[in-house]
């Protein structure tokens, strides 16, 4: 039996959490200098309502290897063989680092995988590495279908808080605050696809770049405070009815990728399922 480990800025759904049995570490995000466990003291709608006024003073760290090492025992009291830890990006966050303290004292071996990426897009490296798991695979090649999901996802997203991306160093030259500037992610890296002038428009071109790339398609879409459902919904409903589109989910950007983009955040992260060859 191989156990799913993962951290809680994948933005992995609850549903999917439970379906693929999967031990979610929080980040910690701290908020005007009070620290929240996210997941556990703090969710998408309480991290959202601090920005009902003045903007807040917002940072991230990463979880500690003694997060890591309980969440280890807890998999492995459940039976777990050997585990598959799959986190956000080194690049982007000291998690793997954490992860691979507690990897050496863990009661079961631990394999660690280091996405090299972000939000949604973990879970969707979990969740390949999850159905690898379920259909026989060993750790090794559940380790490597996610790793090959990492290296191929897509992402195409509104970030309306521009200053907040603009902060962070991401965001390119060519989003102007007069119109609504859909992004798109190149070399970690914030590029414009479009500017667009209202929410359908926005709608329209991010499901045409999803639908542009290619088949058999997995999609999450993204929103973060209640003001963005309307644009979130309104892309659901153009990728539910997308030909090239096979599973659909909804997800909350939540506190650890809100503190990065602030709210006004909608976006869908995607890959094309792995070609299967006939026997």
């Amino acid at each position: 039996m191989i156990g799913l480990v993962t951290d809680s800025s994948s933005q992995m759904p609850s549903g999917m959490v439970e379906r693929l049995g999967v031990e979610v570490v929080p980040l910690t995000v701290s908020v005007d200098g009070v620290a929240y466990a996210e997941g556990v003291d703090l969710d998408a709608d309480g991290f959202w309502a601090f920005f009902a006024g003045a903007v807040p003073e917002v940072a991230t760290s990463q979880p500690s290897p003694g997060r890591f090492a309980e969440a280890y025992a807890a998999v492995a009291g459940r039976g777990a063989e050997e585990i598959l830890s799959v986190h956000i990006g080194s690049a982007l966050s000291g998690t793997v680092n954490s992860a691979r303290v507690a990897a050496a004292s863990a009661p079961v071996p631990v394999h660690i995988v280091d996405t090299a990426t972000a939000s949604f897009a973990v879970a969707c490296c979990v969740w390949e590495a999850a159905e690898a798991a379920a259909a026989g695979a060993p750790p090794a090649d559940a380790a490597a279908a996610a790793e090959a999901v990492g290296s191929a996802i897509g992402a195409v997203f509104v970030v309306k808080a521009l200053d907040l991306a603009r902060a962070g160093g991401r965001l390119a030259t060519g989003a102007s605050a007069a119109a609504i500037p859909v992004l798109t992610l190149v070399g970690g890296a914030m590029e414009v696809v479009g500017q667009v002038g209202d929410l359908d428009e926005a709608a329209a071109v991010m499901a045409a770049h999803v639908q542009a790339a290619g088949s058999s398609l997995r999609v999450g879409v993204g929103a973060a405070d209640a003001a963005t459902f309307p644009l979130a919904q309104a892309l659901e409903n153009r990728l539910a009815s997308a030909r090239e589109v096979v599973d659909l989910v909804r997800y909350r950007v939540g506190p650890s990728v809100g503190a990065h983009t602030g709210p006004g955040t909608v976006g869908a992260v995607y890959y094309a399922l792995p070609s299967v060859s006939p026997e």
